[in-house]
């Protein structure tokens, strides 16, 4: 079976962007050649890999080596750059970094920032998503280095970027709002919103902890959509202290007891050698992290 990197990439490529027209533009290619591209693949690996319908989507086949394909591809583009890196200690090339939302706000700015100053020849391609479909981009390719939520073990080389806790968030002119810090219990008699991108399991947690029910009356994805019913006066919700940068004036965040923290940690993937722009990235946030906050 003769497999190529270009012939992954534009499986990759078709799958991600939903289309032959949209990958050969992202790849720089004519859609002609995206076509036969796969199509060689296809006769490689003896099936086919996507539906030829829009949106386009892998086939059961597809689905299988498109993991394989990702990592395939990630361990290319690490191995290309540790050579470059072996002749030129300014190596350029891209690299892909996951992260949940809250980090996003309220952590990743000031990182951005220092790795654009400092690492200039190193592209950093942001992608957001779930705690839980953070980890598995990261194990199958899809990014090279993820901003973890309190990964347990802790990946070997990972770097703990914050500590932060979870909050009640309320309307600024909320009963509750003034308060240094509050009971849970506190929180009874409004209606509970919960978000279920990444925080709902440690509010669960912080629930059998005081031994309160869990019950939500409304449970959703996005956590803007969640921030915009506090808002509204539909209820109270639980979020980690960096959403704070995401709230409007008309919200606020206060501290509850039992306190329940979670830790952020930058880090590669387990499976697989770290490209070499990650390291570098991760030697630069330690700097950061560690260096004494300027008076």
């Amino acid at each position: 079976m003769e497999v190529t990197l270009r012939q992954l990439g534009v499986f990759v490529a078709i799958a991600d962007h939903e289309g032959f027209g949209a990958a050969a533009t992202a790849l720089g290619m004519s859609q002609s050649s995206v076509s036969h591209s796969l199509a060689a693949l296809e006769r490689a690996v003896q099936g086919e890999l996507v539906c030829r319908a829009a949106p386009v989507r892998p086939t059961p086949l597809g689905d299988v080596l498109l993991p394989h394909a990702r990592a395939t591809l990630s361990a290319a583009r690490g191995f290309t750059a540790a050579a470059a890196a072996h002749t030129s200690a300014a190596a350029g090339g891209s690299i892909g970094l996951a992260v949940p939302p809250t980090a996003a706000r309220g952590l990743l700015p000031g990182l951005l920032r220092l790795w654009h100053e400092q690492l200039p020849h190193v592209e950093i391609t942001l992608f957001e998503g779930l705690d839980g479909e953070i980890g598995e981009w990261l194990e199958s390719g899809t990014v090279d280095a993820a901003i973890l939520v309190d990964p347990d073990p802790l990946p070997r080389g990972a770097l703990h970027l914050a500590t932060d806790a979870y909050e009640a968030v309320v309307r600024s002119d909320h009963p509750l709002a003034g308060e240094e810090s509050i009971e849970l219990a506190d929180l009874l008699e409004d209606p509970l919103l919960a978000t279920t991108s990444g925080c709902e399991n440690q509010v669960k947690h912080l629930h059998s902890l005081t031994g309160l029910p869990y019950r939500p009356t409304q449970r959703i994805r996005e956590l803007t959509t969640l921030l915009c019913m506090v808002e509204a006066g539909l209820g109270v919700a639980i979020v980690p202290s960096l959403a704070a940068s995401m709230l409007s004036k008309t919200l606020t965040l206060v501290p509850l007891r039992p306190r329940l923290e979670r830790r952020l940690v930058l880090t590669g993937p387990t499976s697989r050698p770290w490209h070499p722009n990650v390291t570098a990235i991760r030697e630069l946030a330690e700097k950061h992290v560690s260096a004494p906050a300027s008076s």
